[in-house]
């Protein structure tokens, strides 16, 4: 179901707040290090939060470089939930992030953020970290589908619930996008262009993949198969090429130029698991002086598509926009739910939206600003 956000909410207050309340009372000691591990959030916005808050008299630094709370807060946090980022550095899973950690506040939840940096033997320590830390519910976001029947198990033997972002997980309730709608959305949103404009004469469609995603991120390009079939029903089987790009634009910019090595110049139309491989894909035509001979679609909008989407004689003809920075409040509310024991779905999807250059920046007018 599709929330509203609050358009009158200070970020930087929230974030303020969400420092205070890893103060339980004004007896709590903590060092820099403890509120970024409490928090999750930048290490440099933190110390620059907790700065202010000290020189405007909230908290008081101690002689052992240590800061305590001024005053008790009213309350304590009603739940403790865990949280594992899928990458700080990764721009959609730092937007998931974020968004979490300010809803978690406004809920007053405390929340223990860490981050698996898109490592799949670093995601299984950190669901133990969280296992051992008493926390009551647990956010996974992890990019290894191998993995997750061991994540789920870490839970499941100490009764703890878990939601999985984006990656199922046995046993846990899924928070993420609905993937073959949103591919078929792309396939027929490129197949629509190259009718109009190369009069349905397409000679390749490339797919990038990112196996280790499992399955069912997969079904984004088995959807965009189908979209670009409903509209050009002519196209060969055999136009169809997949190409490992692992979620990562230089992965997806050296599988794309090596392929381009190796054929003659063809249209092609592109897709891929993610913003970075269509971005990767689109500077690897563009390095070989065949960017005309391409169009493409990407999936997630991230601030990197909207850019290249603004970006004169781009071959990006539109984006997928899933919203990463609402996130957090659909799945805290999903959170919370669960424990107050009350009835979820199995599966929760994220809303979705078509983004081009006529919508851009209504849907993004902050972009200009940034």
């Amino acid at each position: 179901m599709k929330r509203t956000r609050d358009p009158y909410l200070l970020e930087t207050v929230a974030r303020a707040c969400e420092v205070l309340k890893c103060f339980r009372d004004n007896q709590t000691e903590l060092k820099l290090k403890d509120i970024v591990q409490k928090t999750g959030l930048n290490a440099t916005i933190a110390f620059r939060l907790v700065h202010t808050l000290s020189a405007e008299g909230m908290l008081e630094r101690g002689s052992n470089l240590a800061y305590s709370s001024r005053f008790s807060l009213k309350g304590n946090p009603q739940f403790r939930i865990g949280y594992a980022a899928q990458a700080d550095e990764d721009s959609f899973s730092a937007a998931v992030s974020a968004g979490i950690r300010l809803a978690a506040a406004r809920q007053n939840v405390e929340l223990i953020a860490l981050n698996n940096s898109y490592s799949a033997s670093l995601a299984l320590k950190n669901a133990k970290k969280l296992a051992e830390s008493g926390v009551g519910l647990v956010l996974d976001f992890q990019s290894h589908s191998k993995i997750a029947p061991a994540v789920s198990a870490v839970f499941r033997e100490i009764g703890v619930p878990l939601i999985a972002i984006e990656i199922p997980h046995p046993d846990a309730v899924f928070y993420g996008a609905d993937n073959y709608r949103i591919g078929l959305l792309a396939g027929n949103v490129l197949a629509k262009w190259a009718k109009e404009q190369w009069k349905s004469k397409v000679q390749r469609v490339l797919l990038l993949k990112a196996d280790a995603a499992g399955p069912l991120p997969q079904l984004r390009l088995s959807g965009a198969q189908v979209g670009i079939r409903e509209v050009l029903p002519h196209i060969e089987e055999g136009a169809f090429t997949m190409l490992e790009a692992n979620w990562d634009f230089l992965r997806a910019f050296e599988s794309v130029r090596r392929y381009l090595r190796r054929v003659p110049r063809q249209t092609t139309l592109i897709t891929g698991i993610n913003d970075m491989t269509v971005l990767g894909a689109l500077r690897a035509f563009e390095e070989a002086g065949r960017s005309q001979d391409c169009a493409a679609v990407c999936l997630g909008a991230i601030p990197d598509a909207r850019a290249e989407l603004r970006r004169r004689g781009t071959r990006l003809i539109a984006a997928i926009a899933f919203f990463p920075e609402r996130y957090g409040d659909d799945i805290i509310r999903l959170a919370l739910d669960i424990l107050h024991k009350r009835s979820v779905p199995s599966a929760v999807y994220a809303p979705y939206q078509l983004v081009t250059t006529a919508n851009l920046s209504k849907l993004y007018p902050l972009d200009s600003q940034s």
